[in-house]
């Protein structure tokens, strides 16, 4: 029986709790970005990738998107699902492997946000396999939105520092980090408590990315235009240049 990465063990049974997390309030704002992007065109079919409780999905298609929602995790899927009920929505949410899509050439746009799939996995090369997963997925002059954490926060200011700023009672806490220079991993132990009450340890480790690296991924992989930006919960901007200080970075590539 295949061991489960850490990342799996983290999102079972971790719907609510995930929904009252810090970095999971920036939503609208969020959306609002995204819909000034693709200039509030409603005939765009849209990808969420890793749309955990589906936040993103549920928002867009309230505002008349039409999307689709990919998720690994069978207990953010049904608390999606259970959201879009609740919203009197009918969204296709699917379980699936961002590495692995089934779609090709189906999409307009897609977005992959708060760190969805892409940078948790174990080796550059499966994260890799997200990206080209994804390209895969879009049209010929597809769009692709993402956000993932900056590779230069941590040769200038401590992560460990970062998540104990930003971290409340009740959400998931982050301790012994360590970063490592050669790989640009982090590397920490995170204690949480799931839907059930239960507490939970994982010992977890997530790749950060250099603009240069991700620049030169998404030109392997076909995409002509790549803008990168800070990325500010719940307000993305192009205004937002790309400084040391952004803990996330925000991506837009057109092919």
């Amino acid at each position: 029986m295949k061991t489960k990465q850490w990342y799996e063990s983290l999102f079972e049974n971790y719907g609510v709790k995930y929904d009252n997390e810090i970095f999971t309030q920036g939503t609208l704002g969020e959306c609002d970005f995204i819909e000034s992007e693709i200039k509030s065109d409603k005939s765009l079919k849209i990808l969420d990738v890793g749309c955990g409780t589906g936040r993103h999905t549920i928002e867009l298609s309230r505002r008349g998107y039409n999307v689709t929602g990919i998720d690994l995790s069978e207990s953010q899927l049904a608390r999606a699902k259970e959201k879009a009920e609740n919203n009197n929505l009918i969204i296709d949410f699917q379980k699936q492997d961002a590495r692995n899509l089934t779609f090709t050439n189906e999409f307009d746009v897609a977005i992959m946000l708060c760190e969805g799939g892409f940078p948790l996995m174990e080796t550059d090369e499966m994260n890799f396999e997200i990206l080209k997963s994804v390209s895969k997925s879009l049209k010929e002059h597809g769009k692709f939105i993402l956000t993932t954490l900056n590779g230069l926060f941590p040769l200038y200011h401590s992560v460990k520092e970062f998540f104990a700023s930003t971290t409340e009672d009740g959400n998931a806490a982050y301790r012994n980090n360590t970063f490592n220079l050669m790989t640009f991993r982090d590397h920490n132990t995170t204690e949480f408590e799931d839907d059930f009450g239960n507490k939970k340890t994982l010992e977890c480790n997530e790749r950060y990315y250099v603009p240069s690296e991700i620049v030169w991924l998404l030109k392997s992989l076909g995409y002509i235009k790549i803008d990168i930006y800070g990325a500010r919960l719940g307000a993305f901007s192009r205004n937002d240049k790309l400084t040391t200080k952004d803990f996330e970075m925000l991506i837009i590539s057109e092919k």
